[in-house]
């Protein structure tokens, strides 16, 4: 017992030795710190003077970056210089989990080999991925299956002995199932004597296959287009093509694109004419501009080509007059915020965008395309890169943001595009179908409003499936998804990302013809000519939180946008000062779910149909043209709150007003929100 007292005191000095020495490291720790005031120059001088390194100076918002300790920290704290600060900047996001046991994923195009037909699958896990179950179905011209094999290990012809007709189905005995390491190709062969000769004039949207794997993953092929390579569609199924065929391509517009970098492919660094036409590049995480802006990821390539890519549109080999980009003339400037993996710092974005706002009079930058969302951490008003893009828009400059890929859950939007002002763009695909809209769905992916703010977004919702582009066959999306990867080297990609650079191209084309537009202008021009889904019985196909005001193309925006109408309820300058801050319609229901004032009364109870739908139509004129009026059919439900039929008539009166007067903009009905009166 007379030990205890010296092992008492040990204790106690073993732990207070612990304590000093867990302090002075944490006194030592190297912080990644944002300080906001008054003046970045007046903290500058601050950082330098308590011993921090600067390493942003951040002008747009009055703040800096610095690394300092935490002691350095707390001396500068004690300055009135210092408003506010953010000292975990230094830390790095936890990985994303990724507990799926099974990961193949096949190729979006088939390869026609002969009398064969090849699909390659990627097993994107180290583990071998073993067959479970193969679904097949083919023309009836080619006959039967006669050969099948994984790579070089062929399937026994007594599993496919039984055939009928033009399908079949295999399960495939677990001991002696095929196995899937990294690529290998499924080769599929055929018993007609005519496959060769047929298979050339056959597309892929003729067969069917659904391949399963121990492990509950399945990859199943894509319809695909006819001609990924000569035609990317979207530009003609957004109405871009008509618009490139009048002679309006950008032309005078620069677009910033804020992403990874640009690689310098002709079809991106020249216009339709073959002239130069990237103004500049700058690179915010070195901090340097005039070199170029080499992009490792590939995301930032791939959306300035759906922005601006000037190849020409092909069929039969011939051009069309339309071309691959939206807007094929507009001038880019290309600012690298993202490293290879697709990751930013808060720190980079800041200086990326002050970097255009600092420079949009020498090279004319009029739209700026974010194609990335965070999870919002603050208020709107009080996010850095908020702040930094609310400066971008009150300098003129029309920001279209992406609403980001964390769907189908609400208020997944993230930061920037929970930004009442800027325009926020979700995703519609077309389901491989460019004939037809009655296909055409917003996939679960798409984000959700409302902001934490009660602001309804997206704004609007855009073609953002499997768009095609051009990315770098070395940047990391190439190499982590060949499977993506077109016969000619184009890579198709899916995402809200993808919708919003479609959209700074339609402002590029709107710039173009009506350079005096404001960015609320844009924003009200694209609002109020987009095309709700509307359901058979007049309800919205959709809530106002998957499709904001609906689906957007770029003629409907020329013809049937109106001015005046963006953001009137709001104040950017009272934001920007602090003076007042703005909160949105959305309401808490009474079973604690985000709302409208009476949207339960306008729109459909059942979730809308992923593919072809018998009720939803994209639009007044399609949704009035299929109804049977002379029958005494209703276009919309007894209490709807629109008034389809008005619409229609009112936006058929604009068009036949422009026809009889060609060179005059039409105008066209506002649509409206329920609880918003923008």
């Amino acid at each position: 017992m007379k030990h205890a007292p010296l092992a008492a005191f040990l204790s106690a000095l073993l732990l207070h030795g612990a304590h000093a020495a867990r302090a002075d490291a944490e006194a030592k720790e190297e912080l990644h710190v944002l300080l906001q005031g008054a003046s970045a120059q007046e903290l500058a001088q601050l950082v330098e003077d308590t011993g921090g390194t600067l390493t942003h100076s951040l002008h747009i918002i009055d703040a800096v970056g610095a690394r300092m300790s935490r002691a350095q920290l707390e001396r500068a704290l004690e300055s009135e210089l210092v408003a506010r600060h953010i000292d975990d900047l230094g830390e790095d996001d936890p990985p994303e989990e990724d507990d799926e046991p099974c990961r193949v994923r096949g190729h979006l195009e088939l390869d026609f080999r002969g009398d064969q037909i090849a699909w390659p699958l990627y097993n994107k896990r180290e583990q071998a991925a073993r067959w479970k179950s193969l679904t097949i179905s083919w023309p009836e011209s080619l006959g039967r299956v006669t050969h099948l094999a994984l790579g070089d290990q062929v399937v026994d012809q007594q599993l496919y002995r039984d055939q009928s007709g033009s399908s079949l189905e295999i399960s495939f005995p677990t001991a002696s199932a095929p196995l899937i390491e990294g690529r290998e190709d499924l080769v599929i062969g055929f018993s007609a004597p005519q496959a060769r000769s047929l298979l050339q004039a056959l597309r892929q949207r003729d067969f069917e296959l659904d391949a399963s794997f121990v492990g509950d993953c399945s990859t199943d092929l894509v319809p695909g287009y006819d001609n990924n390579h000569e035609d990317f569609y979207y530009s003609t199924v957004s109405g871009a093509a008509d618009l490139h065929l009048q002679g309006i391509r950008g032309q005078g517009v620069t677009v910033a694109v804020v992403d990874s970098g640009l690689w310098e492919h002709p079809a991106l660094m020249h216009n339709t004419q073959g002239k130069p036409r990237v103004l500049a590049r700058y690179d915010a995480i070195t901090d340097t501009a005039g070199q170029e802006a080499l992009d490792e990821s590939g995301h930032g390539t791939h959306m300035t080509s759906i922005v601006a890519h000037s190849g020409p549109t092909l069929k039969n080999g011939q051009a069309t007059g339309s071309f691959k980009g939206v807007a094929p003339d507009a001038n880019i400037v290309a600012v690298k915020i993202l490293d290879r993996e697709g990751k930013a710092h808060l720190l980079d974005i800041v200086r990326g965008i002050q970097w255009v706002v600092d420079h949009r009079e020498k090279y004319n930058i009029r739209v700026l395309n974010l194609s990335f969302a965070q999870l919002p951490r603050w208020h709107y008003w009080e996010d850095p890169v908020n702040q930094a893009t609310m400066r971008a828009w009150a300098a003129g400059i029309t920001v279209v943001a992406a609403a980001g890929n964390d769907g189908p859950e609400l208020m997944t939007v993230g930061s920037p595009g929970n930004l009442p002002y800027v325009i926020t763009v979700g995703a519609v695909t077309d389901s491989w179908t460019p004939d037809t809209r009655d296909d055409d769905y917003i996939p679960d992916f798409s984000s959700r409003g409302p902001t934490p703010a009660g602001h309804v977004k997206p704004d609007i919702v855009a073609l953002g499936g499997h768009m095609t582009g051009l990315v770098h066959p070395d940047s990391d999306l190439a190499e982590s998804a060949p499977e993506d990867i077109l016969a000619g080297g184009e890579y198709a990609s899916t995402g809200s990302s993808q919708a919003a650079a479609l959209v700074s191209g339609f402002a590029a084309l709107l710039l173009q013809l009506e350079p005096d537009l404001s960015p609320d202008d844009i924003k009200c021009k694209l609002i109020t000519s987009a095309e709700p889904a509307i359901n058979r019985d007049g309800l919205l196909a959709y809530s106002p939180f998957e499709q904001g005001y609906g689906y957007v193309t770029a003629t409907r925006a020329v013809i049937l946008g109106e001015r005046g109408c963006g953001n009137t309820d709001l104040d950017i300058a009272a934001d920007l000062a602090g003076e007042r801050h703005f909160y949105g319609p959305a309401i808490i229901d009474e079973d604690d779910n985000p709302s409208l004032p009476g949207l339960a009364e306008m729109v459909a109870s059942e979730p809308s149909a992923q593919g072809m739908s018998d009720t939803r139509r994209w639009g007044v004129k399609d949704h009035i043209e299929r109804m049977d009026i002379g029958g005494q059919e209703s276009a919309q439900a007894a209490q709807s709150a629109f008034d389809w039929e008005e619409m229609y008539l009112s936006e058929k009166a604009a068009i036949d007003n422009l026809l009889r007067q060609p060179g005059k903009p039409a105008a066209g009905p506002a649509n409206t929100l329920p609880g918003e009166g923008q």
